[in-house]
């Protein structure tokens, strides 16, 4: 009751998505500690409660229940439902949605997060390789100092905001000075924006300042609604920064080859929609095409890839990434349901069985 509490008045500052992660889908509810990186267990979470209450059910299922022949149906119903619970915290713990955009033409090799950010800072001076170094969203809201051993220099977030609208400051415009002293980010206004209620659509942005030793380098203004990363050269290095959504990289690439968009006649309302990829995996020897469409996926490396949308004039194909190690148990427990169900009364009304 306390959790469910919680994570409905913590929707309001975390979003449904954000609130229910923190405390439905975790195993401690965690706290930050003001002024510091630290962060404290303050609470049960949803994880850990249901883990008590399901070994507390089993426990007592077990003293219960008799093991016999004629029981076997129930402990084969018991264990089913046993495993839909253990399914449903594999998915919630386990289960990765990402998103995959293509241009036409075009090959990919790794997925974004639907909500997920993180601020990127990028050692370019290598024209064959960038070096990416990633730092969650979580820690960088914090407004704290980010080092690296492999840095020359040292981050400090000066401003952090979970949602923001950005907008280009006119010439000659007043209002206050922006935060920012280099990059684009002294020709941006940045408003800040309540969290929306649908988590995807936010757009953090941050004030980012760069410093080595007692000299300062300049604040950058970072954003996902910046489509340009900002630029730093000190040391000898070129360095890049970018607030961006979270990326997991792929051992495969996918290139699109054709989009297809059928509409229903005389309307705008998209009858179907397909994407024709070429699938590549040197590791495994794979080289083929494959055509992802609604109602048919490419299943691949532990994953699915469903056509969810298109973008820019159906010249993108946006795919959605699932990866769930759990999917095949809610199947499984169907399965030993029914089995139990059948073996039970099977049992109960075969003669000679009991009847009542």
């Amino acid at each position: 009751m306390v959790l469910v509490t919680l994570c409905t008045l913590g929707q309001a500052k975390l979003g449904l998505y954000g609130a229910v992660e923190t405390y439905i889908r975790s195993v401690l509810v965690w706290a930050d500690i003001p002024g510091t990186l630290w962060r404290v267990p303050v609470f049960p979470g949803g994880g850990l409660v249901g883990a008590v209450l399901l070994v507390n059910l089993a426990v007592a299922q077990g003293i219960r229940l008799e093991w016999s022949r004629r029981k076997a149906g129930l402990w084969l119903v018991h264990f089913g439902l046993a495993f839909l619970f253990v399914g449903e915290f594999v998915t919630g713990f386990l289960q990765q949605d990402m998103r995959m955009a293509i241009r036409e033409g075009t090959t990919s090799n790794y997925l974004e997060s639907f909500r997920d950010v993180e601020l990127t800072v990028v050692d370019a001076s290598d024209p064959a390789f960038d070096q990416v170094y990633s730092i969650p969203d979580r820690v960088a809201a914090r407004e704290g100092r980010l080092e690296h051993e492999s840095w020359p220099f040292r981050l400090v977030v000066k401003r952090w905001f979970p949602n923001a609208a950005l907008e280009t400051r006119a010439p000659g415009e007043g209002g206050p000075a922006s935060m920012a002293t280099a990059g684009v980010g002294p020709q941006v206004v940045v408003m800040e924006r309540p969290r929306a209620g649908d988590d995807e659509s936010a757009q953090p942005a941050a004030f980012v300042e760069a410093v080595s030793g007692d000299r300062s380098y300049g604040t950058w203004l970072v954003s996902t609604a910046l489509g340009a990363e900002q630029g730093l050269s000190i040391g000898g290095k070129e360095w890049r920064f970018s607030l961006r959504h979270r990326r997991r990289y792929l051992p495969f690439s996918i290139t699109l080859k054709k989009f297809t968009r059928e509409l229903h006649p005389g309307t705008d309302i998209p009858r179907h929609f397909s994407s024709l990829v070429r699938l590549t995996d040197p590791a495994r020897k794979e080289d083929r095409d494959v055509l992802i469409s609604m109602n048919q996926p490419l299943r691949y490396g532990g994953q699915a890839f469903y056509q969810a949308g298109f973008d820019q004039n159906d010249t993108v194909s946006v795919l959605q990434v699932v990866r769930n190690p759990g999917w095949l148990l809610p199947y499984l427990s169907c399965l030993l349901v029914g089995l139990g169900l059948l073996a039970h009364f099977v049992a109960r009304f075969a003669p000679g069985g009991r009847t009542a």
